[in-house]
């Protein structure tokens, strides 16, 4: 476990430690507050483009000796001035700290947000239209049917037939700006409708084929929708358009419509924290500004096809769509059969030589799964967000696809797609990363990582990720308080504060750590359940790892585990090796390994099915009676601390009430009383019972070649508290 435990913890790239120096009177560091100006420059500083994409991989190494004294003597200066200003009243301890971040740091800032670049100026339909009439007979969208039989749509068809779609709407009533949901199966015809509604001028509204009616309704009312087209089932209280009839519409619009840059081109509804959908507005300039980044950067042309993978309600899907077509490429759409079958996706893309895959990185984990170690020559770019991206995954697809690029960007559906990227090269991961991180932004994109009190955190100091400048959303649907509330302006630039926790790096490099409303306090403590994920996926042989809270009164953070194929991992195990790289309080009370994750439709993992999960999982285990001395010793112990009657050697600590407070008074009378000094709260929370402390303390005693001791001071130890005091006295 030793091996194990040292190799996980040089990938867990947790807080840098201290350097445990106290020589504040060092070279003084300059420091300045860090406005990003709109040309991503703080004030009064020149920064320096980013040449190539290449800067957003630079390792993250070694915490640099000089920024740990700069974040120290930057915190240590605002801290005396807050308090000299407040030494009558005391205030100064509960006022936020204004501290600025040191001038080196500032720099670095100012560089990764050098991103000033064009701005097409397009819409989303028009690379498609363009193409149209350029190349008319380029394949544009291409599917299989039953039997596998092969449909295309050349870029000429698929225009007529999104013209003939626009044009059934106009004589229903619709108007551009109007909103209008696509409620059809995953496969062609989406595609087709969603051209045909943007032509229109319209705004496009995915709903799921398979959302619940009262969802579905909710989405309806507060996107304002007035027409839907589907495959042919009435929507209540809205235009109803079936596809069939209307892609072959006898009067089509002559001329698609081009609204302005600005105008909504698509609402996308996420889940709500009050457990409403909110309706997120994405301009056309918005989700232009992503696209032509990612094609530019990775040579996307109209000799690439892309994967559909994304369902139309994901912002993924809005890549795989727009980003082909604006360049004149071919999109292989999946049919909503084939959504859960890798198997058939490893065909498709061999069939149709795929070479751009644009998903969420548990189906790329699929995909190569089922690829199984065959080759997928034609794959020679793959973009990856909207979760996670385990460090294992560029070594897999490069054996599947040796001369392929991969990329991690990292974003929001509020900020069109994607917003930074971190490119992988030659699949070489430092050993300090347990994802990939966020990386920097792209073009004409900013990110700040955000205090409590509104000021920019120093190198390696956690914060809320605000993302600002072309790629920001609109705000939410009918929504305008919380559209005031995630959509801010700072320093003349509108930003989205995104919710997310991320840290800077020294090198400008931007790490994920996870969701804010990922927080949740355990026995008083506050656990980010991103950090104890991450702890976990740190650790070898661990592919994925979701942490998760259950019950109310009592909660308890628990985690379930998913290995790395061929591999066989133990629960214990895990929760031993967690102790070495997580605080006692952040380490869960049990792992549950599964084979698999659930997902949720969107390819992300299912939290609400992993809690229920867990939950179901909660059984009370039948009692076991201490068997030896030591487990007799250590069962007196934890039931007088505990104040309970019968304790038994299998029931967990925590689940009987036990807390970090009373789990250091067990272990220190378990130092005194059974003269093991080298035992630690750590080991009690690894163990979580008397049978698995009895283990920890057997093994120690084995690893210094003095078994039989600890059960000789045990026998002791409940023979004197077996005597009564008398009887104590009368033996001295």
């Amino acid at each position: 476990m030793a091996s194990a435990t040292s190799a996980a913890a040089e990938r867990y790239v947790g807080p840098p430690p201290p350097d445990g120096g106290s020589d504040f009177d060092a070279q003084p560091v300059r420091s300045v507050d860090v406005p990003v100006e709109s040309d991503g420059q703080p004030s009064g500083i020149a920064g320096a483009h980013s040449d190539s994409a290449a800067e957003s991989t630079a390792s993250v190494g070694a915490f640099v000796d000089a920024a740990t004294a700069a974040v120290r003597d930057a915190f240590a200066a605002a801290d005396a001035a807050r308090l000299t200003a407040h030494e009558d009243s005391g205030a100064g301890w509960d006022a936020e700290a204004a501290v600025r971040i040191p001038l080196e740091q500032a720099v670095v800032r100012a560089r990764v947000n050098a991103t000033d670049g064009g701005v097409s100026g397009r819409t989303l339909h028009a690379g498609l239209f363009a193409h149209a009439a350029a190349h008319p007979d380029a394949a544009a969208l291409i599917w299989e049917i039953a039997g596998g039989e092969e449909r295309v749509l050349s870029y000429r068809q698929l225009a007529g037939e999104a013209l003939a779609v626009a044009g059934a709407l106009r004589a229903a009533g619709v108007e551009p700006g109007d909103a209008v949901a696509v409620q059809l199966p995953k496969g062609s015809e989406q595609i087709v409708a969603t051209v045909g509604v943007l032509a229109a001028g319209a705004v496009y509204v995915p709903i799921g084929f398979d959302q619940p009616a009262a969802r579905r309704a909710e989405i309806i009312r507060t996107g304002a929708v007035v027409a839907a087209v589907t495959a042919g089932a009435e929507v209540p209280q809205v235009r109803t358009l079936a596809l069939s009839d209307a892609r072959v519409y006898q009067e089509p619009l002559e001329l698609p419509v081009f609204p302005d840059p600005e105008s909504i081109a698509y609402v996308l509804f996420t889940s709500g924290s009050t457990g409403q959908p909110k309706g997120v507005e994405v301009p056309h300039r918005a989700a232009m500004n992503t696209i032509d980044d990612v094609n530019e950067r990775f040579e996307i042309g109209s000799a690439d096809r892309a994967l559909a993978l994304s369902a139309l309600e994901f912002d993924l899907s809005v890549y795989d769509i727009f980003g082909l077509f604006s360049v004149g490429g071919a999109v292989v759409a999946l049919d909503e059969g084939q959504r859960g079958e890798p198997a058939r996706w490893l065909e498709l893309a061999r069939r149709h030589r795929i070479s751009v895959l644009n998903c969420v990185p548990s189906l790329l984990d699929m995909l190569l799964t089922a690829a199984a170690g065959q080759r997928l020559d034609s794959l020679r770019m793959v973009i990856l967000g909207g979760d996670w991206v385990d460090v294992a995954l560029p070594g897999r697809l490069r054996q599947v696809a040796p001369d392929c690029r991969f990329a991690g960007l990292g974003g929001a559906t509020e900020t069109a797609i994607h917003s930074t990227i971190c490119e992988v090269f030659d699949a070489r991961v430092p050993v300090e990363w347990s994802a990939v991180p966020y990386g920097t932004p792209l073009r004409n994109v900013r990110c700040r990582v955000v205090g409590p009190a509104g000021h920019d955190c120093p190198d390696w100091v956690t914060g809320e990720l605000w993302i600002g400048g072309e790629g920001v959303a609109t705000g939410y649907r009918n929504d305008p308080d919380r559209t005031a509330d995630r959509f801010v302006t700072h320093e003349g630039l509108r930003w989205y504060r995104t919710g997310d926790l991320a840290r800077y790096l020294p090198d400008g490099t931007l790490e994920f750590l996870g969701r804010a409303d990922h927080q949740v306090k355990i026995r008083g403590y506050r656990v980010e359940l991103g950090e104890v994920e991450s702890a976990l996926r740190a650790l070898p042989g661990v592919r994925y790892a979701i942490a998760a809270v259950i019950g109310s009164a009592a909660p308890k953070l628990t985690a379930v585990v998913v290995g790395v194929d061929g591999v066989t991992l133990n629960a214990d195990a895990l929760l031993a090796a967690a102790a070495d790289l997580l605080p006692a309080y952040m380490i869960p009370t049990r792992i549950e390994l599964l084979s698999e994750l659930p997902f949720t439709p969107n390819g992300k993992p299912d939290r609400r099915a992993i809690v229920a999960l867990l939950s179901a999982g909660e059984q009370v285990s039948a009692f076991v009676s201490p068997r030896t001395d030591l487990e007799r010793a250590l069962v007196d112990i934890v039931a007088a601390v505990l104040e309970r009657e019968q304790v038994g050697v299998t029931d967990d600590f925590f689940a009987l009430g036990g807390d970090s407070v009373l789990a250091t008074a067990v272990v220190a009378r378990v130092r005194d009383w059974l003269d093991s000094p080298n035992t630690v709260v750590a080991d009690f929370f690894a163990a979580r019972s008397v049978a698995g402390l009895a283990r920890r303390l057997l093994d120690r005693e084995q690893r210094t070649g003095t078994q039989g001791r600890l059960d000789a001071v045990a026998r002791m130890y409940l023979e004197i508290s077996s005597m009564t005091d008398d009887e104590v006295l009368a033996q001295h």
